[in-house]
C-alpha cells in the first residue's frame, strides 16, 4: 500500500530524544526554548510560542487577541473543523464565507460580503500547504480595521510572494501534527511580531503566571514537552529538503493527471509557493467513476487516498445544532463532493508516482 501520508523518524530525531530522556528534563524547558527561536528565525518573526498542538494554537491565538462573546470572525467552512471550533472556545460567533473553487481558499471578495458591525476578524486557512490571497486579506483587515489571524496548520514553509505564511496577520497557528510537513508527534506554535499578544500568549499557555507562582491571569497548561521540541528541531532542518520533494512529486502527478478527462489536477496560484501539504485533485462528473467509487477503486489496487473534507463544517451535525444555513458557500458544497488527496509525501518513489497515473488513467478507461 502506497500511504496517503507517512512520518519520516529518523536517526536524528531518535537520538534528540534520546537525549532529552537521558537529561531528566522532560517538561517545557531548553529544548522548547531552542525550538522557539529557530522557528522564529526561519519565518522571520519575532515570536514564537510552543504550546501542545494546533488547536490549541489557535485557541491561544484568539484569547491572544481577546476574541470573545458577541464578536464574530470570518472563516472558511471548508478546511478541518478545528479551525471554526477555536472560534467557539472563545463564546464568539464562526461566520462562513464560500472558497475560491480554483485554490479551495478563502475568497476575499465573499468575506467582504460578510464583515458586519460585528466582525472582529478573519481567520484564514492556507488550505493543503496553498497560501491564500494574503494581499487581499491584508488590505480587507486593515480597511476594515480587523484582525488577521493566520492558520498555518498545513503550511509549513509556503510563501505567497516570497513571503513565508505566519507573517502576514497579527498572530498565526501552526500544527505539528504527525501527518503534516514537520512534526513533534504532537504540537503547536503561535508566531506574531507583536509584543503584547506574545507576552498574553506566554501567560495563557502557561496559567497565566508572569512568574513562578504569581498568576496574573487566567490561563491554562497548554505548554509543549522538551521531547517534542528535540523532534520538532530535528524535523525543522529537514523541513525545505522535504518541501522541494513534495513540490517535485506533485508537478511529477499533476503532468500524468492533466492528460486524463475528467480529474482536474491542483491549481497552483503563481504568486505562491505552494508545499503540497496533500495533493488534491477534483473528480469531474464526466470522470467514469465517482469520487467515492474512485477512491475505493484505488484502494483495492495498493493506493491510499483521503477526502480533505468530506463534509463542510456548516453542515456538520454540531454546526446544524447551532442553526447554520446548509444552502450557503455552495463553492465549499461542491468541492466537498469531489475532492481527492493522492500520496504526494517525501517518501513516495517515482515508481509510485508512474504507478499512480497509469491506475487512474485505467480506471478512467484510457
Amino acid at each position: 500500500m502506497i500511504p496517503i501520508a507517512k512520518p519520516i523518524i529518523e536517526d536524528e530525531e531518535i537520538n534528540a530524544v534520546v537525549n532529552v530522556l537521558k537529561s531528566g528534563m522532560l517538561a517545557q524547558g531548553k529544548e522548547v526554548e531552542a525550538f522557539e527561536k529557530e522557528f522564529s528565525e526561519y519565518l522571520g518573526v519575532k515570536h514564537a510560542i510552543a504550546v501542545t498542538n494546533g488547536t490549541i494554537a489557535l485557541d491561544v491565538a484568539l484569547k491572544a487577541l481577546k476574541i470573545g462573546q458577541g464578536d464574530e470572525v470570518i472563516t472558511t467552512p471548508f478546511t478541518f473543523i478545528a479551525s471554526a471550533n477555536s472560534i467557539l472556545f472563545q463564546g464568539a460567533k464562526p461566520v462562513f464565507a464560500d472558497i475560491d473553487p480554483k485554490t479551495f481558499n478563502l475568497d476575499p471578495n465573499d468575506v467582504l460580503e460578510k464583515i458586519t458591525s460585528k466582525t472582529k476578524a478573519i481567520l484564514v486557512v492556507h488550505l493543503y500547504g496553498q497560501p491564500a490571497d494574503m494581499k487581499a486579506f491584508r488590505e480587507i483587515a486593515e480597511d476594515h480595521n480587523l484582525y488577521l489571524i493566520e492558520d498555518c496548520a498545513q503550511a509549513h514553509g509556503a510563501e505567497f510572494e516570497g513571503k513565508k505564511v505566519g507573517t502576514f496577520g497579527d498572530i498565526a497557528a501552526f500544527s505539528f501534527y504527525p501527518t503534516k510537513n514537520m512534526t513533534t508527534g504532537e504540537g503547536g506554535m503561535v508566531v506574531t511580531d507583536n509584543d503584547e499578544l506574545a507576552e498574553r500568549a506566554r501567560l495563557i499557555r502557561d496559567h497565566g503566571q508572569a512568574e513562578k507562582y504569581l498568576h496574573v491571569e487566567l490561563g491554562y497548561n497548554y505548554r509543549m514537552t522538551n521531547i517534542a521540541a528535540a523532534i520538532g528541531r530535528a524535523q525543522l532542518k529537514k523541513l525545505d529538503k522535504w518541501n522541494e520533494i513534495r513540490i517535485k512529486n506533485a508537478e511529477i502527478l499533476s503532468r500524468g493527471i492533466e492528460r486524463i478527462k475528467g480529474l482536474t489536477p491542483p491549481f497552483v496560484d503563481p504568486r505562491v509557493k505552494h508545499v503540497f501539504h496533500q495533493y488534491v485533485i477534483r473528480v469531474e462528473d464526466d470522470y467514469p467513476l465517482s469520487r467515492d467509487e474512485l477512491a475505493k477503486e484505488l484502494r483495492n489496487r495498493g493506493i491510499g487516498t483521503a477526502v480533505h473534507y468530506p463534509v463542510p463544517v456548516h453542515h456538520q451535525p454540531l454546526y446544524q445544532k447551532l442553526g447554520y444555513p446548509r444552502d450557503i458557500c455552495p463553492n465549499a458544497i461542491e468541492a466537498s463532493r469531489k475532492v481527492l488527496s493522492l500520496p504526494v509525501h517525501p517518501a513516495v518513489s517515482r515508481e509510485d508516482l508512474d504507478y499512480i497515473i497509469r491506475t487512474l488513467e485505467e480506471l478512467g478507461g484510457e
